[in-house]
């Protein structure tokens, strides 16, 4: 009878994975799609390239600023709930935004879209980690790491593929039709939950105010940073100066609440969570700057058009695709920390050879460099992730996963900002990719750094609750 209970149980939870997946996939998907019609638009609408940018700004600001108020709305009104409601939100952006009649109404309905996968996005966190619990942590963040490592290399080819054969309207249609799909089946297989669980019953108004506009207006400050070739403009260092001043005050009114505020910044207390977020955060910029240089590298320096360079980048997903399913399992059995020091080396090493790379190198070699770097970020973000949620007691999950996904967009608007300071400010463009590379190798020699400071193997013990020596460092 217990065989078959698990058995159930086992089918319930594959059943949840992916349809958990399908909804977090249309995000990453859809804007990784739309930057490649950025030209298309530009004639579509007759406007300028910084105009149509902000298609794509307007949806990363709203994603960022909505991420905060997730945190406490998932625990005020059930998982399921605001799912659904995400996946509405996201559908109703999408089919706006497939039937724009000019440039202003698509930003604003670019920005819709980002509303509902600022809804979506933390939760596929949330709602994965509080289905597997913290025994099956490791392999459920590694099959969550499958759309992670394919979303940003697929966004490009598909988008590119429907350009070709229809309307840049199709590619927000489309969105709604997957869309639909993964509603129905989220009514279907996600479990309701009550709302009221532990945590915070009030929203932390001022705390929602300072935070999420703060980490959007620090995003909007990189985004311009890479959009003006420099941080030294007032387009970049206002938005900089205004978010650094707004989280500052987002600090101070968290550390002096005494109410439970929107994210506890005593989560940073625990050392293996401090290390974990940190190494997503390292992780996602190296990952984000190769995710942008190779491109430019095939693009620049062997004459190929937008598709084909995405799918020259195809072992970097196919890499990252492969090893997170299997090392995230696998750190359930014997910890994060030998297979995160194990993943961090081979990247370190992918990126060293890739700052070899000259104009005439053939691409079979860039291409396997890329191959084995997704194989080792997957190796270390995987098990990462998986020891973050076996740290972290079951009402702070919801806090931890905000914070990681914050980080990681953080990381992945700095590495982008990089990738075009480094490359414009280089003598030539071959020398920019090469720099751009080696501000990979330094990132990631620091995720190895860290890797010691992760969570060790838990033994068995029921790890939703952390370790004796930190216990008392993180919050109730």
């Amino acid at each position: 009878m217990s065989s078959e209970n698990d058995d159930r149980l086992g089918r319930r939870l594959v059943g949840i994975i992916a349809v958990v997946l399908l909804g977090g996939l249309l995000g990453i998907l859809n804007s990784t799609m739309a930057a490649v019609a950025t030209d298309t638009l530009v004639l579509a609408f007759d406007t300028s390239l910084s105009t149509v940018g902000w298609a794509s700004t307007g949806f990363l600001l709203a994603v960022t600023a909505t991420i905060p108020f997730t945190t406490w709305a998932v625990d005020r009104y059930g998982g399921k709930r605001l799912w659904t409601a995400g996946l509405l939100v996201f559908l109703a952006g999408s089919l706006a935004a497939g039937l724009a009649w000019n440039v202003g109404s698509l930003i604003a309905f670019r920005a819709v879209q980002g509303l509902g996968a600022g809804l979506l996005d933390p939760l596929v966190l949330i709602l994965l980690a509080r289905a597997a619990g913290p025994r099956r942590a490791g392999r459920v963040m590694g099959l969550m790491g499958v759309v992670l490592s394919l979303g940003p290399v697929l966004g490009p080819i598909a988008g590119g593929a429907i350009l070709g054969a229809s309307t840049w309207r199709a590619m927000f249609l489309i969105s709604v039709v997957v869309g639909v799909v993964a509603l129905v089946l989220a009514v279907r297989v996600i479990p309701a939950d009550e709302p009221g669980s532990p945590g915070p019953s009030r929203l932390d108004v001022l705390g929602l105010a300072l935070l999420g506009p703060g980490f959007a207006a620090v995003v909007l400050g990189l985004s311009q940073t890479a959009e003006q070739g420099t941080i030294a403009v007032w387009q970049a260092l206002t938005p900089l100066g205004l978010g650094l001043a707004l989280l500052a005050g987002y600090a101070a009114h968290a550390l002096g609440r005494r109410r439970t505020p929107l994210i506890d910044l005593r989560l940073f207390r625990n050392r293996g969570f401090s290390a974990s977020v940190t190494i997503m955060g390292l992780g996602g910029m190296g990952l984000f700057s190769g995710l942008f240089a190779l491109p430019l590298y095939y693009q620049q320096a062997h004459g190929h058009g937008v598709l084909a360079a995405g799918l020259l980048m195809a072992p970097l997903g196919l890499g990252g695709s492969i090893a997170m399913p299997l090392a995230g399992r696998l750190s359930d059995r014997v910890g994060a920390r030998g297979l995160a020091a194990g993943g961090a080396v081979v990247a370190v090493l992918s990126m060293f050879a890739l700052t070899r790379i000259e104009a005439g190198t053939p691409e079979v070699w860039p291409a396997l460099a890329a191959l084995t770097l997704g194989l080792g970020s997957g190796c270390f973000s995987a098990p990462t992730m998986g020891s973050l949620y076996r740290t972290l007691p079951g009402p702070m999950v919801a806090q931890g996963s905000s914070v990681l996904y914050m980080l990681n967009q953080l990381g992945a608007a700095l590495g982008v900002a990089l990738v075009t300071l480094v490359v414009q400010s280089a003598a030539d463009t071959m020398n920019g990719l090469r720099g751009v590379f080696w501000v990979g190798v330094v990132s990631t020699v620091i995720v190895l750094a860290l890797v010691p400071l992760l969570p060790g193997r838990t033994a068995g013990a029921p790890a939703a609750v952390p370790a004796e020596s930190e216990r008392a460092d993180v919050p109730r």
